[in-house]
């Protein structure tokens, strides 16, 4: 079984499939409602969580493998809003938008944090952290997440990146 919190929240295209023990949550924290937006064709395999309380886009055609955690907001931000005198689950919540374009592929383990791009084509390594906008056609891989190859449209082949 799945669970899904703020269902009124979430729209989702036609072709969506999941695993078991996915959790999504759309979850209106302030004024203004959160919008989740699946596209057509994503398929969310086991244990996948989608946290949102603001914007968190996901085109068309995306996989997204087993134990992802994508989310778009944190409990104080680092360093201007985090007050230590208070418990987290007290702190301001804080977000910024995800999106994560057409055709992606999220490996296993991944981890998608708040105002990150994820650019079409690209490949997320399996245990990637992502902290920072990823451009298309590319593969990104480590805690942080780095590039580490990118995709020639000349050749029609993945070249490693040269930073």
């Amino acid at each position: 079984p799945s669970v899904v919190r703020g269902k009124k929240f979430i729209k989702v295209g036609d072709g969506f499939t999941t695993g078991y023990n996915c959790r999504i949550d759309a979850m209106q924290v302030g004024q203004t409602p959160p919008k989740l937006s699946i596209g057509k064709n994503v398929q969310l395999n086991d244990n996948v969580h989608i946290a949102c309380v603001a914007n968190i886009i996901i085109a068309d055609d995306v996989l997204i493998a087993s134990r992802v955690f994508i989310t778009d907001h944190n409990h104080g931000s680092v360093p201007h809003e985090l007050e230590l005198d208070l418990a987290p689950a007290h702190r301001k919540i804080t977000s910024q938008k995800v999106i994560i374009d057409s055709k992606v592929w999220l490996g296993e383990g991944v981890v998608v944090l708040p105002g990150v791009h994820i650019g079409k084509n690209a490949i997320v390594g399996a245990n990637a952290v992502v902290t920072k906008s990823v451009p298309e056609n590319t593969i990104v891989a480590g805690n942080p997440a780095r590039i580490i190859k990118t995709y020639d449209t000349e050749t029609k082949s993945w070249v490693p990146y040269a930073s």
